[in-house]
């Protein structure tokens, strides 16, 4: 280990989040550098055969090694406090590749009724194709959970906070519950970023990413990324290795770029997303509003111990249906009608027909994903401005 690597052993979060990984070529350049190359040069045919077989380490092709992309995989890890990381080529190309990369056919998962829609299309249809099977149960109930493990049970996967309605799990209560069978526990963290969250300090085995939201935090490109132990993230790059859903050298690099700002942003993020909360909840034309920095909110205190900040997103129903819903939608006219979150522009959408559309009508409601349901990704604008774009919204009904 160099003098370099060594301090960067004690650094903090902030520091770890603007050099960690970060390996100078001999150009002496100040910036990360962006290595757009498919292949590597060897200095004999045997130095190739012990990069191919891995004897020795080093570039081999960038379908799995990439000096940008190690430089992403490896300050993540630091501001996860992981083993390893692999970087992936959407945040859904991680869910995949830890699942077929760690189940086989015969196995069985556990997962939270509430997560990301196409999540739950992942787990209940494609990967029963191949034998695995997942039972859904509600986030917040632990006895639920205990109650559906079978002797084929591997793997626990959790989103928290949840999307679209925020729900707070227990990560602690759910590695214990999960390593008394042997099982993995899988954290979703898109919503809480490293910046916010570490759930590997909780007890969970991995942690994934859609590095396409607040770690890149402008809404420019597609990624994902897996961390945890080495001996986990090792079988995941085995499998990027061999079917290729890669990272691309220069998303890499854009999402270095980001980690560099995350936590600032991250911060901004949940100020304004804590306001606009706290004033929607005094809204007559809502009913519900879904944040967990909400003191009313059921998982408000597990938040503020699990969480440093309470993130960006929120969801609220507004009195009435999808009429309703629709119409408070179509008068905004700063917030973008996007599904796309963890950007600095405001996103709105309607779930039921856009992210958890995918979803049957069952699972709609056992979700909570309601047809009067609306989910705002909270940006970096004036918050006053939003807050009259959403009463445009109210007076429309």
């Amino acid at each position: 280990m160099s003098e370099w690597e060594d301090l960067l052993l004690f650094a903090q979060p902030d520091t770890l989040a603007i050099r960690a990984g970060h390996t100078r070529t001999n150009e002496d350049e100040h910036s990360e550098a962006l290595f757009l190359t498919s292949s590597y040069v060897f200095a004999s045919a045997e130095e190739a055969a012990n990069r191919f077989s891995g004897q020795n380490a080093g570039n081999v092709y960038s379908r799995y090694t990439n000096p940008t992309v190690r430089m992403f995989e490896e300050r993540i890890a630091a501001l996860e406090g992981a083993e390893g990381a692999v970087a992936t080529s959407s945040g859904m190309a991680a869910i995949l590749s830890t699942a077929v990369a760690l189940l086989k056919s015969g196995d069985h998962v556990i997962c939270s009724r509430s997560v990301f829609g196409t999540t739950t299309v992942l787990f209940n249809k494609y990967l029963q194709k191949f034998g695995i099977t997942t039972s859904f149960v509600a986030p917040t109930d632990y006895a639920a959970w205990e109650a559906a493990f079978t002797p084929q049970t591997r793997m626990l996967f959790i989103e928290t906070p949840s999307n679209p309605q925020c729900d707070v799990l227990d990560i602690e209560q759910l590695a214990a519950i999960a390593h008394r069978h042997d099982a993995l526990l899988v954290v979703d963290n898109c919503f809480c970023t490293p910046a916010l969250q570490q759930p590997l300090k909780f007890g969970a085995d991995l942690v994934v990413h859609s590095a396409t939201k607040y770690i890149d935090g402008q809404g420019r490109c597609l990624g994902g990324v897996v961390a945890g132990a080495k001996v986990l993230t090792d079988e995941v790059l085995a499998f990027i290795r061999t079917a290729g859903p890669t990272m691309s050298a220069f998303n890499a690099w854009v999402f270095l770029k980001g980690l560099e700002t995350l936590r600032l942003r991250m911060d901004a993020h949940s100020a304004n997303a804590l306001e606009l909360a706290l004033w929607l909840d005094a809204q007559p034309a809502v009913e519900k509003v879904f944040y967990a920095g909400l003191p009313n909110h059921e998982g408000h205190e597990l938040a503020a111990k699990q969480q440093r900040a309470f993130g960006g997103v929120l969801s609220f129903r507004v009195k009435g249906g999808r009429e309703e819903a629709w119409k408070v939608i179509d008068a905004t006219r700063i917030m973008s009608l996007t599904a796309n979150l963890g950007d600095t522009k405001t996103t709105i959408v309607h779930p039921a027909t856009t992210t958890h559309g995918r979803l049957a009508p069952e699972q709609k409601l056992e979700a909570g994903i309601t047809e009067n349901l609306i989910r705002i990704a909270v940006g970096l604008e004036d918050i006053n401005d939003l807050k009259a774009d959403l009463q445009r919204g109210f007076e429309s009904l």
